[in-house]
């Protein structure tokens, strides 16, 4: 994997299924891959991601699909739905952020984000059962996209455990 890819999983531990994308984060790191976790403001995101040239974002949202379904945006070319991103307890959600990174001309040339659909956010709640099942499905995905690239680069791979994650 490139140095230049950021993957940052977002949300708050302590909301239920807003902790969707530290889960991916730390299944990630798990299975060998970089993956930072962000539970700041959203404006420490953009400053996070200045020196990347590709950045993977892993959120909660709300946008009335089923619990765990996985949508996908790549960013400049497609707008992220600013209502689904508001799940957070934070003034700027994700969606925010994208857009004023935009407007100020300071999106990553490739930024691509994964929301995992919630339903339980209530404080000191735990998180349902559908997006559990996402944040381990997501996490194989996300492994399998980064890491064929890397065997290609190297000619074959290397994380023995992966491919047996991957059946």
């Amino acid at each position: 994997m490139s140095d230049s890819i950021l993957i940052f999983g977002c949300g708050n531990e302590d909301r239920g299924d807003d902790a969707a994308g530290l889960l991916v984060a730390r299944r990630l790191r798990e299975l060998g891959i970089d993956a930072r976790e962000h539970q700041g403001d959203m404006l420490s995101l953009m400053d996070a991601w200045r020196s990347a040239s590709e950045v993977v974002i892993i959120d909660a949202m709300m946008s009335g699909e089923a619990p765990g379904t996985i949508a996908v945006w790549n960013v400049p070319d497609d707008r992220l739905p600013r209502d689904a991103f508001q799940c957070s307890t934070h003034a700027l959600g994700v969606a925010d952020a994208v857009e004023l990174a935009r407007a100020l001309d300071g999106l990553p040339a490739k930024l691509v984000i994964y929301g995992i659909e919630g339903t339980r956010f209530d404080p000191g709640g735990t998180i349902s059962a559908e997006v559990a099942k996402a944040v381990e499905r997501l996490a194989l995905e996300l492994i399998e996209k980064l890491e064929k690239p890397l065997a290609h680069a190297r000619g074959s791979v290397t994380r023995s455990r992966v491919g047996k994650h991957l059946g």
